[in-house]
């Protein structure tokens, strides 16, 4: 089994976004139990970390003849947003495309909400320029605009769209928006975490597919940080020796190495067939 430093509901967060959502977004209790032993993780953490996603609004008890839980209707655009940047960005920005920057200011009365949005920000992928500004490349503007008004954050914010013109050298002033050694630090340890899963595959004419989720939700729930750390920058403004290629090529190689075989086994635990697209 696998032994696993990620928190349970982390784990059960990775179960419902690749997996439970594809089946129709509920579980009964006893079968997610089946597949978080999987992780080494009991039964008594298993619903004390349902207990802390219930109180935070992603799940909802359902019962189906037996006690169970779906994702809240409401955390779904959630998920297909961490879809898009788990997924769907795995390419460096087009420096072309631009920049979307975010300016604000916040009462000193609030000062809660500054700093609620200094991290929905970094969290978004967004660097620092200056106090109140912030920026980020062109693609993630939909996603911000949809966060901030989820968080009923946006009358605190104005968003604009912007190109570079002058003055300096954008390539040493993004890294100075941007903790680079931070972020090549979480690619370094991905890479040596599941570069030798990679390697021990390639040796390996039939993968179980319990064994394949054992390793796919964990290497998931590591990686779907990243994304959001790190925003995709345009390849001329990163270092030369950037660690995210091989990070994401990684990545992919295992994604569709482990991805239906892992799903195979939550369908065989469940006995829940995937819902049409």
């Amino acid at each position: 089994m696998s032994e696993s430093p990620l928190r349970p509901s982390s784990l059960i967060n990775t179960v419902y976004g690749a997996f439970l959502r594809r089946l129709g977004g509920w579980i009964s209790i006893a079968d997610l139990i089946v597949l978080m032993a999987e992780f080494d993780v009991d039964g008594p953490a298993v619903r004390s970390a349902i207990s802390r996603l219930k109180k935070r609004g992603i799940l909802e008890p359902e019962r189906r003849g037996v006690n169970g839980y779906r994702l809240s209707p409401a955390v779904h655009p959630v998920f297909d947003e961490g879809d898009r940047r788990i997924f769907g960005s795995l390419e460096p920005a087009d420096l072309a495309d631009g920049w979307v920057m975010a300016v604000f200011s916040v009462p000193e009365s609030e000062r809660a909400h500054r700093y609620q949005l200094r991290t929905r920000l970094t969290w978004l992928g967004f660097g620092n320029m200056a106090p109140g500004v912030w920026l980020a490349p062109g693609r993630l503007l939909e996603d911000a605009r949809s966060a901030l008004v989820r968080l009923q954050l946006s009358e605190y914010v104005h968003l604009f769209t912007s190109q570079y013109a002058a003055f300096g050298d954008l390539r040493t002033s993004v890294s100075s928006w941007w903790d680079f050694p931070a972020i090549e630090a979480q690619y370094a340890a991905f890479t040596d975490t599941y570069g030798p899963v990679a390697q021990r595959l390639t040796r390996q004419s039939d993968l179980d597919a319990a064994e394949a989720f054992r390793h796919y939700v964990p290497l998931l729930t590591q990686w779907r940080r990243l994304p959001y750390l790190d925003p995709g920058l345009p390849k001329e403004l990163l270092p030369d020796d950037w660690n995210a290629v091989a990070a994401r090529q990684l990545f992919q190689q295992l994604c569709a190495a482990l991805g239906e075989p892992s799903l195979r086994h939550v369908r065989t635990v469940t006995g829940f067939e995937e819902k049409p697209a």
